[in-house]
């Protein structure tokens, strides 16, 4: 291994740098795999004539981004081979839906070549994630996380005091929240946020006019879900409804058998209630669009092909933003642009 790595005098990069650059390298074209062992720092040291504190920096650092590790008594091993670029990139997300993924392949394509993401769920689950951080820490140079955690009734909540101390720990220039944000968070770090209770408000007052034509509204809002929903959307929809005094009602889900009336307009969140709704609406032969409405959370291409009404965060523009303010080395919070998007359905 001594032969592949390349020292070279007259650079300015310090030496330290320079060892950790050319292991990574050699990763990177498969010359050291994983679990290979590397020289001690003192067989480094000898070699290249440097300083025995310096290697041991290299090495401390490149433990931290685990991609060596050590062994007591045998030496240091390759742990590690994907991090091998020179942007290291945790991304922690609480579930893969379509959604979710279409913010993550915008970042993706945003951020370029020269970086590597690792992208892992959670399920909303507190002691998943805190494993995940605490088992990755140190090892990235960015954290990307979109907070949205499950009581143990499968009830919503956005952050748990556990969740606030872990990621406390991560330095704030190191931390992107996306999603999903808390006011007291501090400052220093990416925020990229949706503001569920005044989006859902805002983008319903736009559509005010053909919301009137109907008799009641009904939100479909499951209150206990294995991935469950900020109850902020229902304080922005009842807001909504009580200001415009409109007859509402809220379901925990759509039966099967459910009682359609003329004039009810369904706003769904969970794609199954959809597709439930929507089968129903077509065997009891009521017109979309005209005996029965439906606004959908969450825009999809299926939704778009179907003539579904949709109130929807621009997920490109999430992924995007988030990628260009690492790239450009940025720091704030910004809010995500939230439309309802008119179709068929309404």
């Amino acid at each position: 291994m001594l032969k592949l790595i390349k020292i070279d005098e007259n650079s300015r990069v310090p030496k330290y740098q320079q060892i950790i650059d050319s292991i990574i390298h050699n990763i990177s074209i498969g010359n050291l795999t994983m679990d290979q062992k590397i020289p001690s720092i003192n067989m480094f040291s000898e070699e290249f004539y440097l300083s025995r504190d310096t290697v041991e920096k290299a090495y401390s650092i490149l433990k931290e981004r685990n991609i060596i590790t050590a062994i007591r008594g045998k030496g240091y091993y390759i742990s590690r081979t994907k991090l091998i670029s020179k942007v290291n990139i945790l991304y922690l997300v609480n579930k893969l839906s379509s959604y979710k993924l279409r913010t993550y392949n915008h970042f993706i394509n945003t951020i370029g070549a020269n970086s590597h993401t690792d992208l892992n769920t959670y399920h909303c689950d507190e002691t998943l994630f805190l494993n995940l951080l605490d088992k990755n820490k140190a090892a990235y140079d960015y954290y990307i996380i979109m907070p949205h955690f499950k009581t143990d009734k499968l009830n919503h909540i956005s952050f748990t005091d556990k969740v606030l101390k872990a990621l406390k720990q991560i330095p704030k220039e190191k931390l992107i929240i996306l999603d999903n944000v808390k006011p007291d968070l501090g400052s220093g770090m990416i925020e990229i946020y949706q503001d569920f209770e005044n989006d859902i408000y805002g983008a319903l007052n736009d559509g005010l006019k053909k919301i009137k034509t109907y008799k009641r509204l009904i939100l479909v809002y499951p209150e206990r879900s294995v991935y469950p929903y900020p109850r902020r959307i229902l304080h922005g929809f009842r807001k909504f409804c009580v200001e415009h005094k409109l007859d509402f009602e809220i379901l925990d889900e759509v039966y099967d058998d459910i009682v359609l009336k003329t004039g009810d307009l369904f706003i769904t969140i969970e794609e199954a209630d959809l597709v439930n709704l929507v089968k129903q609406v077509r065997e009891d032969e009521f017109r979309l669009g005209k005996d029965i409405g439906i606004i959908s959370y969450n825009d999809t291409p299926l939704k778009e092909l179907l003539g579904i009404t949709v109130m929807s965060t621009d997920f490109k523009v999430m992924g995007e933003t988030a990628a260009n303010m690492i790239l450009n080395k940025s720091r704030g919070k910004v809010k995500v642009p939230f439309h309802l998007i008119e179709r068929e359905s309404l």
